[in-house]
């Protein structure tokens, strides 16, 4: 496989991701974070680290099973990176891999 079938193969995944409606708003709520999500309740600085799993799944009201294989989806699309901070996981969108898929899009159409 080429390296440009590398990442079309890459970007085809990134945008079956967000063929999810709620991965699709978690990933937009993410890219506000203090915004969307209760900043006093978290346990670290959401820019630096994201938002905790526990806020992701209170905002969406889905299961915890649910909103981890969501987040876990996202993750191996490279749309979000995680941090471990104690026993939680927090998320937050990587501007650069958006950045990327954004560009290809728009060469596409």
């Amino acid at each position: 496989m080429t390296a440009e079938t590398e990442a079309q193969v890459d970007a085809i995944d990134a945008f079956k991701a967000l063929s999810n409606p709620i991965r699709l708003q978690i990933l937009t709520w993410l890219r506000d974070p203090r915004g969307n999500f209760p900043v006093e309740q978290g346990i670290a600085d959401p820019d630096e680290y994201g938002v905790c799993i526990t806020q992701i799944r209170d905002r969406t009201g889905l299961a915890q099973s649910t909103v981890s294989s969501y987040m876990a989806t996202l993750e191996r699309a490279g749309l979000v990176t995680s941090t471990r901070v104690g026993k939680w996981t927090h998320y937050r969108r990587n501007e650069d891999r958006l950045a990327e898929l954004g560009a290809l899009f728009t060469s596409v159409i």
